[in-house]
């Protein structure tokens, strides 16, 4: 837990835990496919507006989606819609990168978020 308050923030987000802890008030759960935990696994984080109670962002490449369905795959979604997304494509779980792996995925979710501004 201290290592985890040591972190910089945007770098929890790579833990699927801490994605997953963002999907309070998430609409699909037990008996879904998109449930908290696998929208997590995919990358994506909850982030809900007024008008869009389910959209959900990937922590990497930024991509926003919404209108999910009950039987909606979120790693199939997710590669459907931004199939250039590096987290897709990582062959290992970020905790078992070296640093020098984890600094340059890093440094490409990086140049994700300049993009999007």
């Amino acid at each position: 837990a201290a290592a985890l308050a040591a972190m910089p923030e945007q770098w929890r987000f790579y833990l699927a835990p801490t994605r997953a802890a963002t999907f309070r008030n998430w609409p699909f759960t037990e008996g879904c496919a998109c449930t908290p935990e696998r929208m997590a696994e995919a990358g994506f984080v909850h982030c809900p507006s007024e008008n869009g109670p389910d959209v959900a962002q990937c922590f990497f490449c930024f991509k926003e989606l919404e209108g999910w369905e009950p039987d909606d795959d979120p790693l199939e979604e997710h590669k459907k819609h931004s199939a250039g997304c590096a987290f897709l494509s990582l062959q290992k779980v970020p905790t078992d990168l070296t640093l020098q792996e984890f600094l340059k995925l890093d440094k490409e979710r990086m140049k994700n978020a300049i993009v999007r501004k």
